[in-house]
């Protein structure tokens, strides 16, 4: 009887072992690796004063901005009721102050596509179309005039920065 339990269990050790060994499938689902960048120009909702103050203020100083000073600007556009015209004011103010981290306009005009795409990045969170790329590099080529406050508050101000 002892001998009939050591070949039952040596029997079923061995099937385990033997299930236990058996060769992996390898399984393939015939998918091609792509690189994909997130379509970020579908953006449908609007930013709130708090987020909007905050991610101007950030892509402006390049540092977060104080809860003491967010508090402030965003009661100012409170006050003043229209938010357009409250955004603009607050856009303008902040162009007015010396410590902007922002590109000088002989940096923009020595790289034009590194500028575009560093502000796309910068304000839109995506990169710019062919056409967008190719609209700016032509405007601010034709346009001796243009300034780098010129485009990062056509950026700031713009309906897709409202938006994420």
């Amino acid at each position: 009887m002892r001998n009939l339990q050591g070949k039952i269990i040596i029997g079923f050790a061995a099937m385990l072992l033997w299930q236990a060994c058996s060769k992996e499938k390898k399984v393939t689902f015939g998918v091609v690796p792509e690189v994909v960048y997130e379509d970020k120009a579908r953006k449908n909702k609007r930013k709130s004063d708090a987020e909007y103050i905050s991610i101007l203020y950030t892509n402006l100083y390049q540092v977060p901005i104080s809860p003491n000073q967010l508090y402030r600007t965003q009661n100012t556009i409170f006050s003043i009721g229209d938010r357009n015209v409250a955004s603009e004011l607050v856009l303008s103010n902040y162009f007015n102050t010396q410590t902007l981290k922002i590109p000088t306009n002989t940096d923009m005009r020595s790289n034009i596509d590194s500028f575009v795409t560093n502000t796309y990045k910068r304000f839109f969170l995506r990169y710019p179309s062919e056409g967008e790329k190719t609209f700016f590099k032509n405007y601010i080529t034709n346009n001796n005039n243009v300034t780098v406050e010129m485009v990062y508050t056509a950026f700031a101000s713009s309906d897709e920065y409202q938006y994420y």
